[in-house]
């Protein structure tokens, strides 16, 4: 056998490991029998039980209302942090990299504990609140590092030649840094929503009574087995994620081809 040959091999065998669980997630999600055994005609049933599931919408709302929350405050703190980190010569700039660091590095039961032994110290009822606070913390570390390595890719020079034109800068910055900024901060935003939208680990440490989230539901819902309303549910999430990055990739392509032009 070629060499071109096996690599191609290689390559189509995890391309099935990684896609086939998906395949058949989706592919049952639209199966008449609850049991996910066997295939017995195809259906939209589960798809018109899950939007009469008032529970599970309401913990899709909650997931949607934390995330939305969380991610447009990182992404103001992310931002000023990254700039402050790349623009400034701070003392111990290092060391504060590595702070920002530490909620990726740390393992995540441990962030849990630390942020649940804060609320109990300070007197904080657990809510949808400090969800929202815990979220904020992860949030901020990956939009922070997104937005310092599009800054490593900026000519610094552009702001100050709009200076130099006149502007002060924050009209610079608001005219010149942020728009060329922007793509990356759209980046780490999708990330860190993403992650937020499917935390479970912290969340469940964090939530307090009638604060569920959609992924809590679903942990609650799969003891009992997996119902084919998950399946669906699941389904939908796979096509909302790729639609989003297909709408981000259109983005950045076009960002890019209109750099070019300019240049």
């Amino acid at each position: 056998m070629k060499k071109s040959n096996l690599l191609s091999a290689f390559a189509i065998s995890v391309y099935i490991f990684l896609y086939l669980p998906i395949i058949i997630l989706i592919a049952f999600s639209f199966n008449e029998s609850r049991l996910a055994v066997s295939w017995t005609g195809f259906t939209l049933k589960w798809y018109k039980q899950l939007f009469q599931n008032e529970a599970l919408l309401n913990a899709f709302f909650n997931s949607i209302l934390v995330a939305t929350i969380a991610v447009s405050v990182s992404a103001v703190m992310g931002t000023l942090a990254a700039l402050g980190l790349s623009r400034f010569r701070l003392r111990y700039s290092t060391f504060y990299r590595g702070l920002l660091l530490l909620p990726i590095i740390i393992p995540e039961i441990a962030m849990a504990v630390a942020a649940l032994t804060l609320f109990i110290a300070i007197g904080l009822s657990l809510s949808l609140a400090t969800i929202i606070v815990s979220h904020i913390v992860f949030c901020v570390a990956y939009i922070t590092l997104v937005v310092m390595g599009r800054l490593e890719g900026l000519d610094q020079k552009l702001e100050e030649a709009a200076q130099d034109l006149g502007a002060t800068p924050i009209t610079a910055f608001f005219k010149v840094t942020l728009p060329l900024l922007a793509p990356g901060i759209f980046a780490g935003c999708l990330l860190a929503f993403v992650l937020s939208l499917d935390d479970f680990v912290i969340t469940q440490f964090t939530a307090g009574v009638g604060a569920t989230t959609l992924p809590l539901w679903i942990y609650g819902s799969v003891k009992f087995g997996v119902s084919p309303e998950i399946n669906a549910l699941s389904t939908l999430m796979i096509v909302a994620t790729i639609i989003t990055i297909v709408i981000a990739e259109t983005i950045r392509f076009k960002q890019m081809a209109a750099s070019k032009k300019q240049g």
